[in-house]
């Protein structure tokens, strides 16, 4: 059976590695993108390079299309994709508006297209294990979850200039990753409070916010995060997933029960010996997993989501997590410090 012919609208850090994917499980037929870095790479890869999706779509139906566009771009083009009856694994944040997200969702539901949104982590093997043993009920009830990311993004990461302006920040581009994992975890999120500063970088979007969630289910969550401090305390530096960044074993998540709690991605469940109580001995038992890469897996689900399975990660989902990080921007103001 042929491969899956698959375009990549946008070749910046996301597109690039997906276009290595589609290199390798697919039949990557196009690059779309009106940089002259991106024509450069298309001519290295050997693809044909366009400038504009309408363009693009206007003379061509691949199978699949993957959209890792600047997040303002998202709905143009999930919508155009959608018109021409073709699937989608669409970056997050799903949309940069809840409005834009409903005009994905309801398209699609209406032409019955698949949306697959682009969790990654959701694909990865941690993560099936963590949710596993949270559904068995080893942890009792969740009570408590706390997480961090924090690391330095680089002064050239800002030299695409949409990552400084609406849409972009560590919220927007990096906490809506976690977002949807603690939603995979622990349930819905029904309220948000959050404070966020750009004291550091001035720029529009925050550099740094604080955070406090209620879940659905009770429990409470608190979580940091910030792109302006050196630090290994984040799932990119902790989880190995990518290998871009140091691997620096260690925690990112936290999630407490009356049972036992679970660090998040090494996995210790950690329980008392005996009664539950804080005078009696605690002990941490390592949970095993077989490692694979979450992007490679998620590409090669893509291609089965083309073929006509469901979404692991659908538009409701990608819905769901957007709806929770804006809660973050509107309800955070940003407070610049002043001399």
């Amino acid at each position: 059976m042929a491969h899956p012919k698959v375009a990549i609208f946008g070749a910046g850090l996301i597109g690039r590695r997906h276009v290595e994917q589609a290199i390798a499980q697919a039949q990557l037929v196009a690059i779309v993108d009106p940089s002259d870095t991106a024509k450069a790479f298309a001519e290295e890869v050997g693809v044909a390079h366009f400038l504009d999706p309408q363009d693009y779509l206007a003379d061509h139906t691949p199978d699949g299309i993957v959209i890792a566009t600047p997040n303002h771009l998202h709905a143009d083009h999930a919508l155009a994709c959608i018109a021409e009856g073709i699937p989608i694994l669409i970056e997050k944040p799903f949309a940069d508006t809840l409005e834009n997200a409903n005009f994905i969702a309801q398209a699609a539901n209406v032409s019955d297209v698949p949306v697959l949104v682009g969790h990654h982590r959701r694909h990865n093997p941690i993560v099936a294990r963590a949710k596993a043993e949270i559904e068995a009920g080893s942890l009792g009830d969740i009570v408590a979850v706390q997480g961090q990311f924090w690391l330095y993004k680089p002064d050239d990461y800002f030299d695409a200039t949409w990552r400084k302006g609406p849409g972009a920040g560590p919220a927007m581009i990096n906490f809506i990753h976690d977002v949807d994992l603690l939603r995979h975890f622990c349930g819905e999120i029904v309220e948000v409070q959050a404070m966020r500063s750009n004291a550091q970088r001035g720029q529009t979007v925050e550099d740094t916010a604080a955070i406090i969630m209620r879940f659905a289910c009770g429990a409470l969550g608190t979580f940091s995060i910030s792109d302006t401090v050196v630090a290994p305390w984040s799932w990119e530096m902790t989880s190995g997933e990518n290998p871009v960044y140091p691997h620096r074993p260690g925690t990112s998540y936290a999630i407490g029960g009356t049972q036992a709690s679970l660090s998040v991605p090494d996995l210790y469940k950690w329980s008392h010996d005996g009664p539950r109580s804080w005078w009696n001995s605690i002990e941490s038992e390592k949970l095993h997993v077989e490692h694979a890469d979450a992007f490679i897996r998620q590409f090669s689900h893509f291609l089965d989501v083309i073929n006509g399975a469901p979404p692991l990660v659908s538009a409701q989902e990608g819905h769901a997590s957007l709806a929770a990080v804006l809660n973050v921007l509107e309800g955070g103001l940003i407070r610049r410090e002043t001399s």
